[in-house]
């Protein structure tokens, strides 16, 4: 299964296209080779981790294989809400039966058994929650973006990662461009002085339908959280931290101030989030950065963008076709054009293995500094600025951001604890 993006879509290989989301659901990884479980507490860099997963849907179930491909992980619990996907996730991967918790509660169980890590794949809005809970109890965390869906859960997850430290567990955001090698290089280039004086940028997520089925349930809602405003946070935190993420990292700075608007254009059949969002983000020493992002437009472009333009030279990221960067000054110390394609495998798929793979070293090697929390709280608080400057329809600072102690708390009620 290939997953090079033409005109939006992913291919097959008999050249089928399928929406990314629809893809993410049904995509396992090649077969895979388990080895002999071992105790690892950093002291065996040969040792298996036996990790538990919280969150048996289409992203998780679809991660298991590639831990398991890394030949060093095996799954031995998992926990959703669902009773059947835990059957299904259980069942595809050998979990013993008395090893699956269901529940929204079923999480607390799950930390609390005997594993090394605990892989959280569920709605943003549990994240804070389930993370703390995994480092008191002592498990190390490879956690799924986005982190939260508010100041005070960005503010709870900064903490865990502070406190997964100090007792010497790794805890790892799980973004795929951070993880790549070519943007890291372009990333250290620009802290390097590559552009010389910054002028603009801008970054963007365009993206078609997302057709689901209006709830009938508080099961269905839960089922459907993607369009439950305080389950994900809007597409802009939950789906468009993507760009942002990039954003913030290639300036390696948060915002200073935004100014926002947004709406609803009546194109979704359920839910209460919103079809787009325009943000100016205003960073240090003046520098603009425009943000837009759209929903639901039949026809769009599929692209998760960064550009920054430069004295000397300009550069550009594509989450799915590559990067570039073009300049004429010789003390660049770089190719006057470089463009990088991505192949088969594409960001969501390698990203993810280099993640894993780094996660592994980190755990085993004793290796417990965690710097991918410090930026994803930071993206993440800019998403969340560009969402609530847009709410409110005035400018908001990171000052008063930072101050925020609102709290999306979604409904439920009727679902079985």
């Amino acid at each position: 299964m290939s997953q090079r993006r033409t005109d939006g879509r992913t291919r097959t290989a008999n050249g089928t296209r399928i929406a990314r989301r629809a893809f993410l659901a049904g995509t396992s990884a090649a077969a895979f080779t388990i080895v002999k479980p071992s105790q690892v507490r950093g002291t065996d860099a040969n040792s298996t981790l036996t990790f538990g997963l919280v969150g048996c849907g289409g992203r998780g179930s679809w991660i298991v294989p590639l831990f398991h491909q890394h030949g060093r992980y095996r799954l031995v619990a998992c926990a959703d809400y669902y009773p059947d996907r835990l059957e299904a996730a259980g069942t595809r991967f050998e979990v013993p039966e008395n090893r699956r918790y269901a529940g929204l509660s079923g999480y607390k169980k799950l930390v609390e058994d005997k594993l090394d890590v605990v892989v959280i794949e569920t709605p943003p809005y549990f994240h804070p929650e389930q993370a703390a809970a995994a480092v008191d109890a002592g498990k190390h965390v490879y956690l799924a973006k986005p982190i939260a869906v508010d100041v005070p859960g960005c503010q709870s997850i900064a903490e865990s990662g502070r406190k997964a430290t100090e007792r010497k567990l790794a805890f790892l955001v799980d973004f795929q461009t951070r993880a790549d090698a070519d943007y890291r290089e372009l990333a250290r280039r620009l802290r390097a002085g590559m552009l010389g004086k910054l002028v603009s940028g801008d970054a963007k997520y365009p993206t078609g339908h997302l057709g689901m089925t209006a709830p009938q349930s508080p099961e269905d809602r839960l089922r459907y959280w993607y369009c439950v405003k305080a389950l994900s946070g809007d597409f802009i935190v939950e789906q468009s931290i993507h760009s942002l993420d990039v954003a913030t990292w290639f300036l390696d700075a948060a915002p200073v101030r935004c100014w926002a608007r947004g709406g609803s254009r009546g194109l979704r059949t359920y839910g209460d989030i919103w079809d787009y969002f325009q943000v100016l983000f205003e960073f240090p020493d003046g520098f603009p950065l425009t943000f837009h992002c759209v929903q639901n437009v039949h026809g769009s472009p599929n692209e998760i963008r960064c550009r920054i333009y430069g004295e000397k030279a300009t550069v550009d990221s594509d989450y799915f076709t590559g990067l570039w960067w073009r300049g004429q000054d010789a003390s660049l110390n770089m190719e006057a054009d470089f463009k990088k394609s991505y192949g088969d495998v594409g960001l969501y798929t390698g990203g993810t293995i280099v993640n894993i793979k780094e996660f592994y070293e980190c755990v085993t090697g004793g290796r417990f500094d965690n710097p991918t929390v410090t930026p994803s709280v930071r993206s993440n608080l800019t998403a969340i600025m560009g969402r609530d400057a847009a709410y409110r329809g005035e400018p908001l600072t990171w000052e008063q951001l930072m101050k925020s102690d609102e709290r999306l708390v979604p409904d439920l009620k009727g679902l079985k604890a």
